[in-house]
């Protein structure tokens, strides 16, 4: 019976080193795009939690019968639903409030009016970052809100 030997042969530092920076450039992209989603679900979860903060103020109109202001400071990024306190929004994002001339406080300042059968002075806001955009609509006749991601 004859036996025969087979060689195992070690991996060279050249090659070690090809694998080695091969894995850090994956790591590099994964880290990446974890970081982006999360951003992305930053923004997703502002524009869903003004959307509420908008249907909350028109409910509490038709509640209340009377009308009910939610007020947008794009400077400082805040928001504020009547009766609720101030939001602020990350620091990172870029807001923007387009509503009627008689709803603006300020240059910077201004709001969505809600009437008590419902409908509104109507409007949007723009949340931007990193060249994603979502815009929170309000319809003028119905008080609707709708937010929709507008970089797709």
């Amino acid at each position: 019976m004859k036996i025969h030997s087979t060689r195992v042969r070690g991996f060279t530092l050249v090659e070690t080193l090809v694998v080695m920076v091969i894995a850090a450039l994956v790591l590099a992209l994964v880290g990446t795009s974890i970081s982006r989603s999360v951003s992305g679900a930053e923004m997703r979860t502002a524009a869903r939690k003004m959307a509420a903060n908008l249907r909350y103020t028109r409910t509490q109109a038709i509640l209340k019968k009377e009308e009910k202001v939610f007020m947008v400071d794009t400077e400082a990024k805040t928001y504020q639903a009547p009766d609720r306190e101030l939001e602020q929004l990350p620091e990172e994002m870029n807001v923007a409030l387009t509503t009627a001339r008689t709803e603006l406080t300020g240059e910077n300042m201004g709001g969505i009016r809600f009437y008590p059968d419902g409908g509104s002075t109507g409007g949007y806001i723009e949340l931007e970052t990193d060249n994603r955009i979502y815009k929170v609509s309000v319809a003028w006749l119905t008080g609707e809100t709708v937010v929709e991601r507008l970089d797709d």
